[in-house]
């Protein structure tokens, strides 16, 4: 690689950092200089502007919570064992979440919702990279005869992600994982009583 390509790396790791943990609003120019090392000229050499830099650190910052979920799914064999395993990855959300700040989706869309629009439409396509990726493990658990045949597809898929988030949400206000643990043990046992295939 590069150095140039090794520095604007390094931008978009530390950005990511700083970003989900302060927000775009909370993050100026200068705390980007202050935590890459780097002058404002070597940032201009890379990147027009921040919101090239706080796109580029979003879309870092959900590709890495992306793999944890794909690393945690792999180590699974039923569909109802990966569906629980998205959970899984924010289990200590409080003190030692995926990406350093919590949920960049979550993040990024409650701040941008109604003031950035570009940030905000990387955030709504994480949401759908997400809930198709919950899809398929669906679909795949309902063909292998795991799941009814009559289930709701796309219904499932939004219980599950808006218990994921919700978990994620409270245990960061509150500090405390119980919520998340709570919404753990709760959805497995609705896989269980309402998802599963019975004899």
């Amino acid at each position: 690689m590069k150095k140039g390509d090794i520095t604007r790396e390094h931008i978009i790791m530390k950005s990511a950092e700083i970003f989900n943990q302060r927000g775009y609003a909370g993050t100026s120019l200068n705390d980007i200089i202050a935590d890459t090392g780097i002058k404002k000229g070597g940032i201009y050499r890379h990147f027009a502007s921040k919101d090239e830099i706080a796109l580029e650190a979003y879309n870092y910052a959900a590709s890495m919570v992306t793999r944890k979920f794909s690393e945690a799914v792999d180590q699974e064999q039923s569909a109802s064992g990966k569906l629980v395993a998205f959970f899984r990855v924010y289990k200590n959300v409080v003190n030692d979440p995926p990406f350093i700040g919590g949920c960049p989706m979550q993040n990024t869309a409650v701040e941008s919702d109604d003031t950035h629009l570009e940030l905000c439409g990387q955030a709504r396509l994480g949401l759908h990279t997400f809930l198709d990726m919950l899809k398929s493990i669906i679909l795949d658990g309902i063909q292998a005869g795991e799941f009814r045949e009559d289930l709701d597809v796309d219904a499932l898929a939004s219980f599950a992600f808006s218990l994921l988030e919700g978990g994620i949400l409270l245990s960061k206000l509150d500090g405390d994982n119980k919520h998340m643990l709570m919404n753990i043990k709760i959805f497995s046992s609705y896989l269980q009583q309402c998802c599963l295939k019975t004899c």
